[in-house]
């Protein structure tokens, strides 16, 4: 019988079969599968293996089957072509390169002016001349997006929304880099922000702060309030959109893909609607969106200003006989204190609509509360076309109307010593009697809270 050899062969990387080494590297990412090129000429070998790169195209840059095609590379080559473009935004680019195709495709069969009013993306020297300007280093999230796209035309209507009443229109522009940079404010009460949006009828801007200072947290976005009550006048509040530009910038194109903005007249209207806030009585169903108006509200004096928009339908399958006509509305309005109103009324906004089977009315109006939310109920009266004596209610159901999370500046000056407080959705709290009492014990300072 032949005698086996008992020593073993030494186990050495380049014995080591092909296959369960790249399925080791393809659970790598590209950065330890680009180190993985200076380990040995083997693992180098292996790692250029393209079907290795795909996932990662896919993953950081969102790069398709059909682009690859079109650009006739290896995923290889299109990994690092991309990254030696946008590299630097390589945590931040899917998410926004994601929520950009998102808004293009579901906006160019919904509103085609909107889509081509976006500008070409800027170039990286274009940005760094903006952060030059402006003497601040502009967040990585926020060049990722301009890169993309560098705002859009000021045109109307504006990318970021719009909002109308009777009297009032806001339609809000995403500024280009260079019309923002123009705009950014060294003044007290909105030092280092940055606009981001302008809307050319009401002056309103929502604003980025590029660094931190006078109470406000790094890349918070914000509408700005001014302090009606305030001493100084460079007393801001201000409404929280969103903690950092991808923040607020997903969170508002998925509220518009998801179509939970309505589009109307080719315009993006910023009103949230839940779900649940749906009534039917019989055969005609009410439901119900909301909007918080900044540019008409205040932190000091305590007055949020809401929009809601009521669509009132019937059935297409109800009998003919069922169509009716609206008299008067009843509402019961409660605010967070628990305070309630009562309000009843002919028609609504001047109107007394007919509902017939399969038809749709729809109503724009506001309310405002002395406290950060509250909500709404009740009913309308109705009578029959066919029998005119015959009246009968129905209900609108119970929404909520809530402010954003704000931010109130409290500025302190104790011999030239300047001193911000800042709270989040404390009015009436015991941190503004705190600040009474020092402005009574102190006489000289100037408080704003």
């Amino acid at each position: 019988m032949a005698t086996m050899d008992t020593e073993s062969t030494p186990l050495t990387l380049e014995s080591l079969p092909t296959d369960p080494l790249l399925l080791i590297l393809s659970f790598l990412d590209y950065r330890d599968l680009i180190n993985c090129c200076y380990v040995s000429r083997r693992l180098s070998q292996l790692s250029s293996h393209d079907p290795l790169w795909r996932r990662h195209c896919k993953k950081y840059w969102l790069i398709s089957e059909e682009e690859k095609t079109q650009k006739n590379q290896c995923w290889k080559s299109l990994f690092i072509d991309t990254y030696s473009d946008v590299g630097r935004y390589i945590d931040h680019y899917a998410a926004i390169k994601k929520a950009w195709d998102d808004l293009k495709k579901y906006l160019e069969p919904r509103c085609p002016r909107m889509v081509l009013s976006l500008k070409e993306g800027a170039r990286e020297e274009d940005l760094d001349a903006v952060e030059a300007q402006i003497g601040c280093k502009l967040p990585d999230d926020y060049r990722c997006s301009y890169r993309i796209h560098n705002g859009q035309k000021l045109v109307v209507p504006g990318l970021l929304g719009s909002m109308a009443l009777s009297n009032h229109y806001r339609s809000e522009d995403l500024l280009d880099v260079d019309t923002a940079a123009g705009g950014f404010q060294q003044r007290q009460g909105l030092k280092y922000c940055l606009p981001l949006t302008f809307c050319i009828h009401t002056g309103l801007s929502q604003y980025i702060a590029v660094e931190a200072a006078e109470g406000r947290n790094k890349n918070e976005v914000f509408y700005q309030c001014p302090d009606q009550m305030a001493r100084n006048p460079a007393a801001i509040d201000m409404f929280i959109i969103g903690a950092t530009f991808t923040d607020w910038f997903t969170s508002y194109v998925n509220n518009v893909v998801s179509g939970g903005f309505p589009i109307i007249r080719d315009q993006i209207f910023r009103y949230v609607h839940d779900p649940e806030c749906v009534a039917t009585t019989g055969d005609i169903t009410v439901s119900v969106s909301t909007s918080f108006l900044p540019e008409l509200s205040s932190v000091h004096p305590p007055h949020y200003f809401f929009t809601y928009r009521i669509r009132i339908e019937m059935s297409k399958d109800a009998l003919p006989e069922k169509a009716c006509q609206l008299d008067s509305r009843y509402w019961r309005i409660t605010n967070a204190k628990g305070d309630v109103e009562e309000v009843q009324g002919p028609g609504v906004v001047g109107e007394f609509p007919i509902i017939s089977p399969g038809r749709v009315y729809e109503y724009t109006s506001c309310t405002t509360f002395s406290t950060t939310s509250g909500y709404m109920e009740g009913y309308y009266t109705f009578h029959f076309l066919y029998f005119k004596d015959k009246i009968f209610n129905v209900a609108i159901p119970r929404f909520h109307m809530a402010c954003p999370t704000f931010r109130v500046m409290c500025i302190l000056l104790f011999g030239g010593i300047l001193f911000y407080e800042r709270k989040v959705n404390l009015v009436d709290s015991v941190f503004q009697v705190f600040y009474i009492i020092i402005y009574l014990f102190f006489g000289l300072c100037s408080i704003n809270c």
